[in-house]
């Protein structure tokens, strides 16, 4: 009893109990025999069936050999003599001493499986239940509790150079290129699902006959299913990664913490730009015992048994995303690409993410924040909702062409946002690092992305140079034509010939946010940033004006349900297609939209400062299919209209779907192209009222019965003034 208790102390498990088995007895009266008897460890479920406390007194009462070939390894070696004086004498301190230390078996082993890096203490009871089941139905050959240090990133990065999942780029500082298996370059929308009891509670009810857009449905029975089908002895032969992280600043009262379990070290390597990964998590999980979303990954093992790519194992046949938001639980299988895969990113960030800022009462959403400061010194920050590949790190880094303006970065991708005490609208970035898309970033069109990219970063799907660089399109300029490129194929590549891109549409660079040039000093700032406006925007070509601002909250937010753009590589979508993407979260909702708009509607309370909300368009084209507004630097006189908007300033005219910068109100002064306002700010009444059409049509069938009173009146409200127009 002393043993036990000294042993669970120290591991903090008071819900296990610790068996010692003796056999091999070996009579102490023969000096010449080896006097060691083996004392097997196993510390179990008290649930489990394989050992019992009355097995273990008919173990002590027969003191003869027992069979003990079907139990766990040996785990810990002591001499018979010391063993029958500690049990006869009652003096057990020595050995539990050697019992409790981290390199004996005790602290090396789980469910028999070993422990090649970390310390079984430092899970708390929950994430080590969480690791033990999931060792259970996934049988690794070993575990690594990741620490998150620099020796760990070297050594997995080494394995994976070893295994030729990734390459190193001498020409750069710590930088690599992976390379994926063609089939696993992109998110799998049709194969992202949220498990709800009630399938209403997950998507609205569509039309009859109509094809729901809104996300995907899948019940808990098919839900466990799927798992028990996919992942029982899906990690044999691999190490199991248990990646503890935080989403945010560990101080900041916005954060969240979650663990990964993985069997790809690409994914732990990325985690650890992405995220805040370590030991730190782990310590304060077991300070708090506070409860942690649930990460499970495997790139899988396709049915035949056959990995067609053992440098990038996947199975994309049956790649699955499951979430569960009633248990912060997410599940995904089959894919590595990091859409897919680095769990903390859409999956929690954004899916589960929204679920928990519903429930608590705040928002979870895709948006860039940026700091602007004008030239008077007044500094104000700015969130802005664009779907993916739409420009959010391009604005997010910008390089402001008007004279006097600064630009900082809080985060490229995703915004959590709380209303404070005093009633404004605080955001933290929860990331930790960029996950940007690569073809298209430049010197020209991001020199802040170029300046932060080419150190301790990895890159994937871009192609390689014979220089030991990369290369991907928008380089063209920056690329000696001597150099020669292989693709991201791995196949030689010859610009100018080649009908193919060198680099896939949807390449990336994951690279820590810390490097960037331009890192608001208050990007880690645990209270967040105060929001002074909200952005939202997407790729319209024709009809949609440079910029226009909402008539109320009621009004803006109508406007971000009624959010179109064109389909973008970071899906699975291929060509120019029009799709609606309402708050650019389509793909990410993790509850019902009609809820979703309610949340949003439910914001605006008398004791808050609302932000002004702003709809922009850098994309639209003339006739002749050449882009109207040069985009970029220049969007800055665009922030520069809408800052004088938030001082009050009389610059903006109605029209029949908001306010638009009053004639001569956009500073233009240095703009190096001439561009046709009348045509930038044209609204067309046709194309208006086939937009209302769409927008009418797309809520009737999907969102239906769910959507709000309020958003319904909006859309009344605007097509009343398109017919007046």
């Amino acid at each position: 009893r002393t043993l036990n208790k000294r042993i669970l102390r120290k591991n903090h498990a008071p819900r296990w109990q610790l068996f010692i088995v003796y056999h091999h007895s070996f009579p102490i009266n023969k000096p010449r025999c080896s006097h060691v008897t083996e004392a097997f460890i196993r510390i179990v479920n008290n649930r489990s069936p394989t050992t019992s406390t009355h097995n273990y007194h008919q173990i002590r009462s027969r003191k003869r050999s027992i069979d003990v070939s079907a139990m766990k390894p040996i785990l810990f070696v002591v001499t018979k003599r010391e063993f029958l004086f500690c049990r006869y004498s009652n003096e057990f301190g020595r050995v539990a001493r050697k019992l409790s230390s981290p390199n004996v078996g005790l602290f090396r082993q789980l469910r028999g499986i070993s422990v090649v890096s970390g310390d079984l203490r430092n899970l708390s009871p929950k994430v080590r239940l969480y690791v033990e089941e999931n060792v259970d139905l996934c049988k690794p050959d070993n575990i690594h509790i990741c620490d998150g240090t620099e020796e760990e990133n070297d050594n997995l990065l080494k394995i994976m150079q070893k295994q030729g999942t990734i390459i190193p780029l001498p020409k750069y500082e710590n930088c690599w290129l992976a390379r994926t298996n063609p089939a696993d370059t992109a998110r799998v929308e049709s194969k992202t699902f949220i498990c709800t009891e009630n399938k209403s509670d997950t998507i609205p009810t569509p039309k009859e006959g109509v094809k729901g857009q809104l996300g995907n449905w899948i019940s808990p029975s098919d839900m466990q299913d799927a798992v028990k089908q996919r992942f029982t002895g899906c990690m044999k032969g691999r190490t199991m990664y248990v990646v503890p992280f935080s989403m945010g600043p560990l101080t900041s009262p916005l954060s969240k913490i979650g663990v990964e379990i993985t069997d790809s070290p690409y994914v732990v390597a990325s985690m650890r730009i992405m995220t805040r990964m370590g030991r730190n998590i782990l310590d304060k999980l077991q300070a708090t015992g506070d409860e942690f979303v649930k990460c499970l990954h495997s790139v899988g093992v396709p049915a035949t048994g056959f990995v067609e790519s053992p440098e990038w194992p996947c199975d994309p046949e049956r790649t699955i995303i499951l979430h569960k938001p009633a248990q912060n639980e997410i599940v995904s299988y089959g894919s590595g690409y990091g859409g897919n895969s680095l769990l903390g990113k859409k999956c929690f960030a954004l899916r589960i993410g929204s679920t928990i800022a519903k429930r608590e009462g705040w928002l979870a959403e895709h948006m860039l924040i940026l700091g602007i400061t004008n030239p008077q010194g007044k500094k104000r920050y700015i969130a802005a909702a664009f779907p993916s590949a739409c420009g959010k790190t391009n604005l997010a880094m910008m390089t402001p062409s008007l004279p006097g303006y600064k630009i900082q970065c809080v985060g490229d991708d995703i915004a959590w946002m709380r209303f404070d005490s005093n009633g404004q609208l605080r955001a933290i970035n929860p990331e930790n690092g960029f996950f940007g898309v690569a073809p298209g970033t430049s010197r020209s069109s991001n020199p802040i992305a170029m300046d932060t990219v080419f150190r301790n970063t990895l890159f994937t799907n871009v192609a390689l140079t014979s220089d030991g660089g990369v290369y991907w399109e928008g380089l063209e300029n920056e690329t000696p034509k001597d150099v020669k490129i292989t693709d991201w194929r791995g196949q030689a590549w010859v610009r100018g010939q080649d009908k193919t891109p060198a680099a896939h549409p949807n390449s990336r660079f994951c690279t820590p946010a810390k490097q960037c040039p331009i890192i608001d000093p208050a990007w880690e700032h645990p209270d967040g940033v105060p929001i002074s406006a909200i952005l939202f925007g997407g790729r319209r070509p024709a009809g949609v004006p440079l910029v226009y601002e909402a008539r109320n909250w009621r009004h803006g937010v109508f406007v971000g349900a009624s959010m179109r753009s064109e389909a973008t590589a970071a899906a699975e979508h291929k060509g120019k297609v029009i799709m609606h993407d309402p708050f650019a979260m389509r793909p990410f909702f993790g509850y019902n939209f009609g809820k979703y708009l309610e949340h949003w509607l439910s914001m605006e309370q008398p004791s808050r400062q609302l932000p002004k909300i702003f709809h922009v368009n850098w994309f639209r084209k003339s006739n002749d299919g050449k882009f109207l507004w040069p985009g970029f630097g220049e969007n800055s006189r665009v922030l520069d209209w809408i800052l004088r908007r938030l001082d009050g300033e009389d610059c903006a005219q109605e029209t029949a779907i908001g306010y638009v910068p009053k004639s001569n109100s956009l500073n233009l002064e240095g703009l190096k192209e001439s561009v046709d306002l009348q045509q930038l700010f044209d609204i067309p009444k046709d194309f208006w009222r086939e937009e209302v059409y769409a927008i009418e049509k797309y809520f009737n069938e999907q969102v239906g019965n769910d959507l709000p009173k309020e958003i319904a009146n909006q859309l009344v409200d605007v097509k009343r003034r398109v017919d007046n127009m």
